[in-house]
């Protein structure tokens, strides 16, 4: 029966240097050969990956101004022009504009502009005010249920709007305010549970030291929201502001199912005006789209450091 020799406390001691040794003398030479190959390949791999950069900006710009594109050069065909060329043809004359005439005619596209502002404003004010309120009222006041109010709210975040249609229909009709438009400025208000999350996050960065020196000095829980607490929530308010005028300028689904009268027609169906069981004309829908796409543009373009300031503020508060 062999035994196995064992090492004093001391030798393991005297040996240890030696391994700390090898395994460093390892570990640098590792890091020696990598940044050798860094230093080899690097005058290789830097061009490559700078080509590859630009070149996957270039596709990605191609893939997002192709459909604009088509559509734009097809609101200068006319009818057969646009049944006999390709989608990427362009158009014989680019003075070409009945389609836009009749778009805006036909279409009744002042109509739908000002509906779809009147919606537009009314919902996005009330968005605003209802939002902040209830940020305001979770984040200051303890109450019983709080956690399940939160739950409530990010159970609502999860549920597909779909599923919810027949109820919401039938409380639509039950309220009396079906084919108005005040069932489509309802619903955008009371469905838009990320503006309260948005607003949340603001309200975590007031202090609540500012609450409670205006409550010693005699104000309300009215007067420091309205006056302190409000004023202060001015990137998360710019912030909900662009993201609920972009989903209610865009929304076709809501003013289609609930405001099925022509003279309550807004921006987006309006283009549906142009489509029928006997065809669809296609020329015209593409005039109509870039007039309804012009507004966006423009307040893209004057608007865009408030759009990107109020994002990044609402990822990172």
């Amino acid at each position: 029966m062999t035994t196995t020799p064992t090492r004093t406390p001391a030798e393991d001691a005297l040996r240890a240097p030696a391994d700390r040794t090898v395994r460093v003398t390892v570990a640098d030479r590792g890091r020696r050969a990598v940044a050798l190959f860094s230093e080899t390949t690097a005058p290789f791999l830097g061009p490559v990956a700078k080509i590859l950069k630009y070149l996957s900006l270039v596709i990605g710009c191609l893939v997002a101004l192709t459909p604009l594109v088509t559509i734009f050069m097809a609101s200068f065909k006319s009818s057969h022009e646009y049944q006999t060329t390709d989608a990427l043809t362009p158009p014989k004359s680019w003075f070409n504009f009945d389609n836009f005439v009749t778009a805006f005619n036909d279409g009744h596209m002042v109509r739908g502009f000002l509906n779809t502002v009147l919606i537009l404003v009314v919902s996005v004010t009330g968005t605003v005010l209802i939002g902040a309120m209830t940020a305001y009222a979770i984040d200051r006041f303890d109450f019983r249920g709080k956690r399940l109010v939160m739950f409530a709210f990010l159970l609502a975040t999860l549920v597909p709007a779909v599923t919810t249609q027949v109820a919401t229909f039938q409380i639509v009709g039950a309220l009396g305010v079906y084919n108005t438009r005040l069932s489509a400025m309802l619903l955008f208000m009371g469905t838009d549970i990320v503006s309260i999350y948005i607003f949340l996050q603001f309200m975590k960065s007031i202090p609540e030291s500012l609450d409670e020196a205006a409550m010693l000095d005699g104000a309300n829980r009215v007067t420091i929201f309205t006056r302190i607490v409000f004023p202060l929530l001015k990137p998360a308010i710019a912030t909900v502001i662009i993201i609920k005028g972009i989903a209610v300028y865009n929304e076709f689904y809501i003013p289609f199912l609930y405001m099925p009268d022509p003279n309550l027609g807004v921006i987006s169906t309006s283009l549906f005006a142009f489509m029928g069981p006997h065809g669809s004309h296609w020329e015209v829908i593409s005039a109509a789209t870039i007039l309804v796409i012009i507004p966006t543009v423009i307040a893209f373009l004057f608007l865009q450091r408030f759009i990107y300031n109020g994002l990044t503020s609402g990822a990172t508060k």
